[in-house]
């Protein structure tokens, strides 16, 4: 998916985001931002902002749907490019067409995972599918660290099995929970878990201690450590917790996606879809990617023009990490 905003929240810009500190749960809104066109699909951003770059090396989330692909016109992303990350697709309902510069053509599905690696530079197209009515799934993308952003390029597909346990469902697409682990690869330690509940159940996870988690809340209620999470809500925990507890407090089914991995301490530049280091790499993989070098590939069988880059701004875009901790005495 590619990044319509310029300047996205968090990048000194002066956006507006918010951030609600309840007992021990930070809670993040999300903001809704167009895909682009005439009938542009509508997406909900909670990841980046102001007052949160990163949970874990996650750093991007898109949230979408149900989109009504009759209404909108579903997603139609011609190729673009991405640098220094890895996608990560996952889907409720519909489908999407996956292409890239990779060679790889696959079908991002529900409960099924897309995992894409962009390192030095990589391009791609997602297009959904003509029998897909309803669109419904999230967008993440994963922050490569300073030793590995200019990874190959890769494409990892992998349909993790349901965990039942009473009262919900759980499938982990990466790291490991409830004692099974994904074998897909990252290069940072990463969780990453589709979680649903029925009416009234909780469930409570052992998780790692030196891991930071968000949820977001796709529907239903979800009461997080006794903190309540509404759709389209994320709830953030800091480092420290051996377990989480999740609760569906609401009169239908629940579902929401867990993520977590250990603090992420570098500094990165995001400019549309691009992370570097500095506004140089960032100026340098925009000029690659105008002058259709070899550096992003092309791809192949997309039935249109691909995305030219926007503009870049008038002035030099500076390095963003996470806020520092609040103090005791703030909290």
């Amino acid at each position: 998916m590619s990044n319509t905003e310029i300047r996205p929240a968090g990048s000194n810009d002066g956006t507006p985001s918010e951030s609600v500190s309840r007992p021990g749960i930070e809670v993040l809104t999300a903001r809704d931002v167009p895909l682009g066109g005439p009938r542009a699909m509508t997406v909900r951003r909670t990841l980046p902002q102001r007052a949160r770059t990163f949970i874990g090396a996650w750093c991007f989330a898109d949230h979408y749907g149900p989109d009504d692909v009759a209404r909108t016109g579903g997603m139609d992303v011609a190729p673009h490019p991405h640098t220094g990350l890895q996608t990560v697709s996952w889907l409720f309902s519909g489908e999407i067409e996956h292409r890239d510069s990779l060679g790889s053509h696959a079908f991002v599905r529900p409960g099924e995972l897309n995992l894409m690696t962009g390192g030095r530079g990589i391009s791609h197209s997602e297009t959904s599918t003509p029998r897909t009515t309803v669109l419904h799934g999230v967008q993440l993308w994963v922050a490569l660290p300073q030793e590995h952003r200019h990874a190959d390029r890769d494409f990892q597909h992998y349909v993790p099995s349901p965990v039942e346990r009473e009262g919900g469902e759980v499938r982990v697409f990466l790291g490991s929970l409830v004692g099974d682990t994904s074998p897909v690869r990252t290069f940072t330690p990463l969780l990453g878990a589709e979680i649903s509940l029925r009416p009234g159940a909780g469930l409570t996870f052992d998780v790692d201690t030196g891991f930071e988690h968000g949820v977001i809340v796709d529907s239903g209620d979800i009461r997080m450590d006794g903190t309540t999470l509404r759709p389209a809500e994320l709830g953030y925990a800091a480092p420290g917790r051996a377990t989480i507890t999740l609760t569906n407090v609401s009169d239908e089914d629940a579902r929401l996606i867990l993520l977590g991995g250990p603090p992420f301490r570098e500094e990165i530049v995001m400019w549309w879809n691009f992370i570097g280091r500095s506004h140089e790499d960032i100026v340098q993989a925009r000029e690659a990617w105008q002058a259709e070098s070899d550096r992003f590939g092309r791809v192949e069988g997309y039935p249109g023009d691909r995305l030219p880059a926007p503009a870049l701004p008038n002035a030099v875009i500076t390095p963003r990490k996470n806020p520092a901790p609040p103090t005791k005495e703030s909290r």
